[in-house]
């Protein structure tokens, strides 16, 4: 489908024809599809039956971002799914720039409109801007179906030639993906990492989104970088001008819980003591390790793996604890005997700087039993090693 044809089959959708069928469409079951097509094709056109139920499968992928609730009046297109902010990142970002005092933001790069949505509920008034015009459309149509429409103004057109002079601030979402999937050059973004710096530079506060995976030493001095993770999942990393220049930090979200780093040294290697904590992966992006392991009064397993150890049980919101049991040398055999011993039958495996696949170890030792069990596969002073244990 080209754009255009694609354009018109969602103007089909804002048509009061299009919305009756969506909204017979709100309990849509995917293996009911056949049947149900047929069904509707017999009293609307082809086109706009398609139409609705690539929607209405839309809706449903959509829901795990947003919510069921906003995600039945909100209209999508595959891309928008896929790359739109989870709308728990989304608020957590606008709250922060409403406790900056920004009342006004040009939104770049706006895709559908997540981040537009979340922001105008905070109460900020955003220009919206893509340059695709189905997506400008959706956006304009999120805006609509959720009351935000006197928030939100929805512009297509190249963000490099959008004055933004008006505004206390922008938020700059470049395109991270191309024809052959993720871009990991920043230079490679649309637009290229280097002018979204420059445009946020111009304003008094600014946000750009980036991939998690960015070098450190890609970062300007200017900037404060944050990492999130939304139920422990590391979902964005953002650099924010105009608020704390040089600061490194980990947000995990619900929360927030905010870390930020002191800039501590590695800490040091150690024994395996009675518990391991598994630091939040957006600390481990930040490469704030070491100030988790200070607040935990303890050390690495080896200086290579992010497994902080130590011999007291501390509270800490930045990393999981579990209780160690046993430490054997890397050995399925010893393994799968101890499992049969201890009656383990639930199995979690985790690993870090180790070769063996988890669904590999679970076929091999094949956990039979009543008592659940966690061991971690890694290296412990660079020595593969099996940790055994359970949830502190």
């Amino acid at each position: 489908m080209n754009d255009l044809s694609a354009l018109d089959a969602f103007s089909s959708l804002q048509t009061d024809q299009g919305r009756a069928l969506l909204a017979e469409l709100r309990d849509y079951d995917p293996a009911q599809e056949l049947a149900i097509a047929t069904r509707l094709r017999r009293e609307h056109p082809a086109e706009l039956v398609s139409a609705a139920l690539t929607q209405a499968r839309l809706r449903q992928r959509a829901a795990a971002k947003f919510g069921a609730q906003d995600a039945q009046r909100m209209f999508f297109t595959p891309n928008g799914v896929e790359q739109a902010t989870r709308s728990s990142v989304a608020a957590y970002r606008a709250g922060r720039f409403a406790a900056l005092g920004v009342r006004s933001v040009a939104d770049l790069c706006s895709g559908i409109g997540g981040d537009a949505l979340a922001l105008a509920r905070a109460g900020i008034s955003v220009l919206a801007v893509d340059r695709d015009p189905l997506t400008a459309a959706v956006a304009r149509a999120n805006a609509r179906a959720l009351g935000l429409a006197d928030l939100i103004e929805v512009r297509c057109a190249d963000v490099t030639e959008i004055d933004t002079t008006a505004y206390d601030a922008v938020f700059v979402d470049p395109a991270r993906r191309g024809g052959r999937g993720r871009i990991f050059d920043p230079e490679a973004y649309s637009p290229p990492l280097s002018w979204a710096i420059q445009a946020a530079r111009t304003r008094p506060h600014a946000a750009l989104k980036i991939a998690p995976g960015i070098p450190h030493e890609a970062v300007p001095e200017d900037a404060e970088a944050e990492w999130i993770s939304d139920g422990g999942d590391v979902k964005e990393a953002v650099l924010w001008f105009g608020a704390r220049p040089g600061a490194i930090s980990a947000t995990l979200l619900p929360g927030p819980r905010s870390l930020t780093g002191a800039g501590l040294p590695d800490p040091a290697v150690r024994t395996v003591g009675r518990f391991l904590y598994e630091p939040d992966g957006a600390v481990i992006r930040a490469h704030l390790v070491a100030d988790v392991a200070a607040e935990l009064g303890g050390g690495l397993i080896d200086e290579t793996i992010a497994y902080v150890t130590a011999d007291e049980l501390r509270p800490t919101a930045y990393a999981t604890a579990y209780e160690i049991t046993d430490e054997l040398p890397f050995n399925v055999k010893k393994l799968k005997a101890l499992l049969r011993e201890r009656e383990v039958g639930v199995l979690t495996v985790k690993k870090r700087g180790s070769a063996v696949e988890p669904e590999e170890l679970r076929r091999k030792v094949k956990p039979q039993g009543r008592n659940a069990a966690t061991v971690f596969l890694t290296r412990v002073a660079g020595a593969p090693t099996m940790l055994v244990g359970r949830p502190a």
